[in-house]
């Protein structure tokens, strides 16, 4: 066991050593302290010129400037352990010397890797919130909470790779952080779970604010989507507030992006029309669509009904907006009406019809339908 004095001296024998291996490998030292100077003041240069290359092209791509941002935070300390780690083994330094030049290489290397990480994920994250680039409300508001998750989460993984590669057995740090966020996890599943469908709804956008959605049997419109729920106006005027995890479990209709709205209806007339007439029809309806701002697809006749000849109309408008819809619909439906009386082509409703047996089993009309009858009735 060595002595207290002993202990005391390791410092300066490591300093003589030191001093020695100077004096006795000056040229390769200057040579080394020379490269490495160059590689430093190369590694600068590259740096600024990427991050100029970069915010020119932001103005198309705002992506870049992201990029430019986080070589942005390229600190000196980290080039310099660059630059001497590729001129350490030029002068024959001594053991001592390179294992520490590697230690401290292996922090700053991964929390240099870690600040340009966080940097390109807030960057991205302040894209999607910026009202002008056509972000979230939403996320904007989350943007603190996201950012503590989001450095704390890049820094544990840097120091946990740091421990690892200097030869720190991390296996029982990682248990214990794995067990840790079960833990916490299990305890706040719901709003975990709200969480993350608000940031899927956020970054995916199935739906935005404003747009008209069909939520189960409701139809509505998106008034806010906030972190653990989304405000929905129903078209009846009140207001619903459903969980996120809720709303994309089910599936949900837009009526935002559409160009075109398919209307069928479904027609009936009364067997006694004639069957030239019957044939007539489609050309009639698909007349009437056309000048009346639809779009024909198809009509034909399609079934034998229990008091009606069946008919189908299929026609599209050629628009998103639910209340133009509404309007050709009308005018269709209300020209149809009007052709069929002007033409005599009867629309058909339930009706039965009963007849009369006589005693010998004949099938007789059950009043009177002649003189004859008439007579022998009084």
């Amino acid at each position: 066991m060595p002595t207290t004095h002993q202990a005391s001296n390791r410092p300066l024998d490591m300093l003589h050593g030191l001093n020695q291996w100077v004096l006795d490998n000056w040229v390769g030292v200057l040579i080394a302290i020379t490269a490495g100077v160059v590689i430093y003041a190369a590694l600068g240069l590259l740096n600024g010129l990427v991050q100029r290359l970069l915010k020119r092209g932001a103005g198309s791509a705002p992506f870049m400037g992201v990029f430019a941002d986080a070589l942005s935070r390229t600190t000196h300390v980290f080039m310099m352990l660059v630059a001497a780690r590729l001129v350490v083994g030029f002068a024959d330094p001594p053991a001592g010397l390179v294992r520490i030049i590697g230690f401290l290489f292996t922090i700053v290397a991964a929390f240099q890797v870690a600040i340009w990480l966080r940097a390109v994920a807030l960057g991205v994250i302040q894209l999607r919130s910026d009202p002008e680039m056509g972000g979230n409300e939403t996320l904007a508001n989350a943007s603190g909470l996201i950012r503590a998750l989001v450095s704390v989460t890049i820094f544990a993984i840097a120091a946990v790779v740091t421990l690892d590669n200097l030869g720190v057995n991390v296996t029982a740090l990682v248990a214990g952080l794995g067990i840790g966020g079960i833990a916490i996890g299990l305890a706040a599943q719901g709003i975990f779970s709200d969480l993350f469908a608000s940031l899927s709804i956020i970054f995916d956008k199935p739906f935005r604010v404003g747009d008209a959605i069909n939520f189960g049997s409701q139809t509505a419109t998106v008034e806010r989507i906030g972190l653990k729920s989304t405000r929905l106006r129903v078209v009846t005027g009140e207001r619903m507030i459903v969980s996120n995890a809720q709303l994309l479990n089910k599936e949900i209709i837009s009526y935002t992006h559409l160009t075109r709205r398919r209307v069928s209806f479904a027609l009936g007339v009364i067997y006694q029309t004639p069957p030239e007439t019957c044939a007539a029809i489609p050309d009639m309806l698909r007349e009437i669509v056309t000048a009346n701002g639809g779009s024909f697809v198809q009509s034909s006749f399609v079934g034998f009904g229990a008091s009606s000849l069946d008919f189908q109309l299929d026609f599209d408008v050629l628009s998103g907006d639910g209340a133009e819809m509404i309007a050709v619909r009308h005018a269709i439906g209300v020209a149809i009406l009007r052709m069929f009386n002007a033409r005599g082509i009867d629309f058909a409703y339930p009706t039965q019809t009963s007849f009369t047996a006589a005693p010998d089993g004949r099938m007789i009309m059950p009043y009177p339908s002649g003189p004859d009858d008439q007579l022998s009735s009084e």
